[in-house]
């Protein structure tokens, strides 16, 4: 089995996912890259072998318990262990809560909360056999102070810092360190989605956030770095806001 760190990235295949992917890598982890849409994921193991990294794209749903368990086989029989976990993938549609149907309501719990759930489930198991694991959680300032239009999304967010937290405590005793990182409004592509609903939006939060300017993935793929760093060994069950001073909790 391989002495390097392997790290399996959710949603890896754009935006923030792939920002964390590429650091990562930079930073001498192999990356499983994994996300619902392959070919996304293969232009992520792209960059990254083409900067000299080494990454594996991996097709995975995480809304399904059954298809994460066959992404983490695949990557067992590729690698042999994971290391890291990063649950990034993410999926929101911002609009008035009494304006929202059941519909969107079951996809955004499914992919931002139940998808973080799943993973963790196959991959702790893992991680405890072996005797090291970091999780580092996206969650949202959303879930801390919550945002207008993201009613179902914000729930779950909120969701993931609790369970971020109940991890930490439950996993401490083997060692395993469970964080959250939670970014504020981030220049990506979901980002550029949800603006047409709001095509003022990135102005408007642009006035207000102290560095007058959007994140960029790569604020956000740093946090994360440190977290499944071995200098965070002894940081457990906190929450990151990378907000740009946006929100100060």
């Amino acid at each position: 089995m391989t002495k390097q760190r392997i790290a399996f990235v959710t949603g890896a295949g754009r935006g923030i996912g792939q920002a964390i992917a590429r650091t990562l890598a930079a930073r001498g982890m192999a990356v499983a890259a994994a996300d619902i849409n392959l070919e996304n994921a293969n232009e992520t193991v792209r960059l990254i072998e083409e900067s000299g990294g080494e990454a594996a794209a991996i097709p995975c749903d995480v809304t399904s318990l059954a298809a994460v368990g066959e992404a983490v086989e695949k990557v067992k029989a590729h690698y042999g262990k994971i290391d890291v976990l990063v649950n990034n993938a993410g999926w929101d549609k911002v609009e008035p809560f009494l304006q929202s149907e059941p519909e969107t309501w079951d996809k955004v719990i499914k992919i931002n909360l139940m998808g973080q759930i799943h993973t963790c489930k196959v991959i702790l198991p893992l991680m405890i056999e072996h005797g090291y694991g970091k999780v580092v959680n996206i969650a949202s300032d959303a879930g801390r102070v919550g945002s207008s239009g993201e009613a179902v999304y914000s729930a779950a967010k909120g969701g993931v810092i609790a369970f971020t937290k109940t991890l930490a405590r439950e996993m401490a005793r083997y060692k395993i360190n469970v964080n959250c990182v939670a970014p504020g409004p981030a220049d990506t592509p979901l980002f550029a989605e949800i603006g047409t609903y709001n095509r003022g939006i990135a102005e408007a939060l642009e006035k207000v956030i102290p560095f007058r300017r959007l994140a960029h993935p790569e604020d956000i793929a740093g946090a994360v770095a440190y977290f499944a760093s071995d200098e965070a060994n002894y940081v457990t069950g906190q929450t990151l806001s990378v907000s740009g001073g946006l929100t100060m909790v």
